[in-house]
């Protein structure tokens, strides 16, 4: 098995993938095995106080492998310029690598139509999108939006902007005390007609995996579109938006092992050719007049001025890594994952509160805890002596948080680098945590 670990050799792989939307990546038959994956990734060989870094805030941001760290690099080097501009070979690669990028995300949700893929700089942008371009349209006085209890700040505070302006209701799906939806309550909200039920594929919080399929089938059954928060889904989980049914599927490009800034939103051909533009400007124009404006075609009617071509470039990288990987095999790595921690938490750090699902099944790679008597953020200031890094906070949920009575959490969660020694290492510095405090 071999590991790319030269990095002219990565740079020059990552240039050739960055145009060929079928390019096979080198480690596309490598099983996935976390500590052989654990190479790819050059912040992982840091030390943190003297400890090896045991990085446990996946759900926060992803590490990067070097072949995406390469790919951003190499644009920057070797084809730095604009796009869909210059007539001039640099800016012809920069061009093709920006729009085989677009392919490449296209195939990686199975969208029918690359052109339906809008690159925006993460999830909370693409859900902004729609809330501004679809919703202005499209709520009005008294119409209903249909949200979750569960939903990261990014997903409902577009929403209450909405309904604000436009005089509508917000209702809410609440949830059972270990993170399941009512789906019984979900049912009874659909009689009111909603326009847009928006809600997250999986919890970044509880880890909680919602029935997507089903609650899209029973929303459209009611006469609403879906929108679906990705941010969560797409780097744990296959995903196909065609079986999936939804309309519109927002995620972030560095939650899934791509640059920061980068991201997408996925909407059928329809809306996005009804929708009016979000941003105004260069490259969103077909032309342009004193006192009036014709807008590109979908998608580049919502790409207004210089995108960010070298993190969209990267995006597409991080997709060819997680193809190479077979998303079956990265979900199958963190349910094991998961049923580990479910095991090894409550055993070896007594008095442990545990939050969410305990059917590894419907959860994804987020473990949210407490220490009775201890603050999450000391207990993450505790762990970081040991280069433990967790997330303590109320992880933009604050709703749920109050919802189930609690006014921080500490969050561990997983992504394909993660292994059980990192669960094992947040076990003793759990356990240190309590000697410290003498709790």
């Amino acid at each position: 098995m071999t590991v790319t670990t030269n990095r002219a050799e990565a740079a020059g792989a990552a240039r050739a993938s960055a145009t060929d939307v079928s390019a096979a990546p080198a480690y596309a038959a490598r099983a996935l095995d976390p500590r052989v994956l654990r190479a790819d990734f050059p912040i992982l060989r840091r030390e943190i106080n003297g400890h090896p870094l045991v990085y446990l805030d996946s759900a926060s941001t992803s590490q990067k492998p070097d072949v995406v760290i390469d790919a951003v690099a190499d644009y920057y080097r070797e084809y730095n310029a604009n796009v869909h501009r210059g007539i001039y070979t640099i800016g012809e690669e920069a061009t093709a690598a920006y729009e085989a990028a677009r392919a490449k995300v296209a195939a990686f949700i199975n969208a029918p139509d690359h052109h339906e893929i809008v690159f925006t700089r993460n999830a909370t942008e693409a859900i902004n999108l729609v809330s501004y371009s679809w919703g202005r349209s499209n709520i009005g006085r008294g119409d209903t939006i249909v949200l979750t209890e569960m939903e990261h700040h990014a997903n409902l505070v577009p929403w209450q902007l909405l309904v604000q302006e436009k005089d509508g209701d917000l209702e809410f799906i609440p949830i059972t005390d270990d993170g399941i939806l009512r789906l019984d309550v979900f049912e009874v909200l659909l009689g009111l007609k909603p326009k847009l039920v928006a809600f997250t594929q999986v919890s970044n919080t509880l880890g909680t995996i919602n029935p997507v399929r089903q609650m899209v089938e029973m929303a459209h059954a009611a006469g609403a579109l879906v929108l679906i928060d990705g941010a969560q889904g797409v780097p744990h989980l296959p995903v196909d938006v065609q079986e999936l049914g939804c309309d519109f599927y927002a995620f972030s490009g560095h939650k899934m092992l791509g640059p920061m800034g980068s991201g997408a939103l996925w909407a059928r051909r329809e809306l996005l050719e009804s929708m009016p533009p979000f941003l105004a400007g260069g490259e969103m124009i077909r032309e342009v007049h004193l006192r009036r404006s014709d807008f590109n075609d979908i998608p580049w009617k919502f790409e207004a001025g210089t995108p960010a071509v070298g993190d969209a470039i990267g995006l597409g990288m991080a997709v060819d890594y997680l193809t190479g990987l077979g998303m079956d095999a990265v979900r199958a790595h963190e349910r094991e994952l998961v049923v580990y921690a479910l095991e090894t938490l409550p055993r070896d750090v007594p008095g442990i509160e545990l939050y969410g699902p305990l059917d590894p099944d419907l959860r994804g790679g987020v473990i949210p805890f407490n220490l009775p008597g201890i603050h999450p953020h000391d207990i993450a200031q505790v762990l970081d002596r040991f280069g433990i890094a967790v997330r303590a906070g109320h992880h933009c949920t604050m709703p749920l948080h109050e919802r189930l009575d609690l006014a921080a959490t500490a969050r561990a969660s997983f992504s394909v680098y993660s292994t059980t020694d990192d669960v094992d290492a947040l076990v003793r510095g759990l356990v240190e945590v309590q000697r410290v405090f003498g709790a």
